[in-house]
This record gives C-alpha cells, sequence and structure tokens, in this order.
C-alpha cells in the first residue's frame, strides 16, 4: 500500500503541503503520480488535517481517519505515523500488505516511473527497504570545508580546481521522496530504512528537488511549468 503523510503544522513555511505551485497545491504532484502507478493496490494520505484531507479527498485519494495527534507532533516519528495507517487500513480491510511505500510531499518532481522502479526493485531483490537517493554534487564532502581557528581545513582531501562531476566516490543523499520497506521490517522493528538489507533507487539529478524554503517552491514553479 502507498501512503502519503500530511501533517497540518509546518514550522518553515505555513501550511506548507498544500501551498500553491502553478495554482495546484503542493500535495496534488505526489498524489498525480501515486495514483498512476501499476503497483500500488490502495493509497491513503494520513493527516490531521480537516483543510488537507478535504484537498486529498478533492484529488480522489481516500483519507479513511483524521491521524491522532500523538502521531502528529513535531517530535513524533514518520514510521510511528506509517504504522498507524498500516494497521488501521489492514483492521479496516481485513488484509495484511506485504509492502508499504512512503510518497513524500515535499519532492513535487517525482514521477510514477519512479514510484513503480522502487517498488520493483524492492521486490526483485528481496531487499528490507529500497529508498530514494540523489547524487550529491555541490555539496559533495570534498568540497566541504571545516573554519578551525579561523583557518580553512578540508573535511576530505580536494583535488584543486576539481569540476563537480569528477568528484569520488561518488556520494549520495536521502532524496526525501521515496521509501518502499517491507510491512514486516516498518511494523516489527519500526524502520523505514538503515538495514544492511536497505537498497537505493537513484532518483534522476533534475527530479531530485526538496521543497524546505520558499527558494525551492520558486524552483519548482518553473521546473514544473
Amino acid at each position: 500500500m502507498g501512503i502519503t503523510l500530511a501533517r497540518g503544522g509546518s514550522k518553515g513555511i505555513k501550511n506548507k503541503n498544500i501551498k500553491k505551485i502553478n495554482n495546484k497545491p503542493l500535495i496534488y504532484y505526489t498524489i498525480r503520480e501515486s495514483l498512476k502507478s501499476k503497483f500500488l493496490t490502495d493509497y491513503i494520505v494520513s493527516t490531521d488535517s480537516l483543510d488537507i484531507s478535504k484537498i486529498a479527498q478533492k484529488y480522489k485519494v481516500d483519507v479513511p481517519f483524521i491521524r491522532p495527534k500523538k502521531y502528529s507532533t513535531d517530535k513524533a516519528s514518520s514510521s510511528s505515523a506509517l504504522k498507524h495507517a498500516v494497521l488501521f487500513m489492514e483492521k479496516k480491510n481485513n488484509i495484511k500488505y506485504d509492502y508499504v511505500v512512503e510518497l513524500m510531499i515535499t519532492n513535487p518532481l517525482k514521477n510514477c516511473h519512479d514510484i513503480d522502479k522502487t517498488i520493483n526493485k524492492l521486490v526483485k531483490t528481496n531487499a528490507d527497504s529500497v529508498i530514494a537517493v540523489s547524487r550529491v554534487y555541490e555539496q559533495h564532502p570534498r568540497r566541504l570545508k571545516k573554519i578551525i581557528h579561523d583557518r580553512i581545513v578540508d573535511i576530505m582531501p580536494e583535488k584543486k580546481e576539481s569540476r563537480r562531476q569528477d568528484l569520488e566516490p561518488y556520494i549520495y543523499i536521502r532524496a526525501g521522496s521515496i521509501y518502499a520497506i517491507k510491512r514486516d521490517i516498518l511494523i516489527k522493528r519500526g524502520l523505514r530504512y538503515g538495514t544492511k538489507n536497505s537498497r537505493p533507487y537513484v532518483l534522476p539529478y533534475e527530479r531530485s528537488l526538496n521543497i524546505d524554503g520558499e527558494r525551492d517552491f520558486f524552483i519548482a514553479e518553473k521546473i514544473l511549468k
């Protein structure tokens, strides 16, 4: 099953999950691509907000509950909210799911092919989880510096004047986009990733934008146009 967690509160940007990009709320872009997936049997939005619930339902997504407050605080983990959603839906539908796929709102450029390739890799490799990662360029560790006693100190040795595409080894960061997990890894161990059998889906760089601030909204709007 697929789940999008959509909390109403946001410290950085007010109502970030439903802030408009090209006259559509941010959540719309994840809903649109998730509903195109060939592999998701059920897809729901888990939210503590009535406003988000109404918007999600407008786009034909099931919102089977309003998420309890204890799973919606700043300190509540994503895994606890996912577990709540899975157990609720299993009881409701009298079914036990095999896999759980979290589809995050803050990456509006992912598409249904990224979603299905992640799920397919999870099944084919028998991994505990497959998560979307993106390659690091500008912030590669070889370009990162410390400042010690007002002197610049390398984190890793850097070949001077090296181009970003030549930096090695290739380094990746969690993309904050797609987490595909075996059901029992989530429910019994409370993990979305991090086991020895957690594998990557490399999200193409051009679709790896993560919305954190106003600048990211501006960039996403230009790309989506």
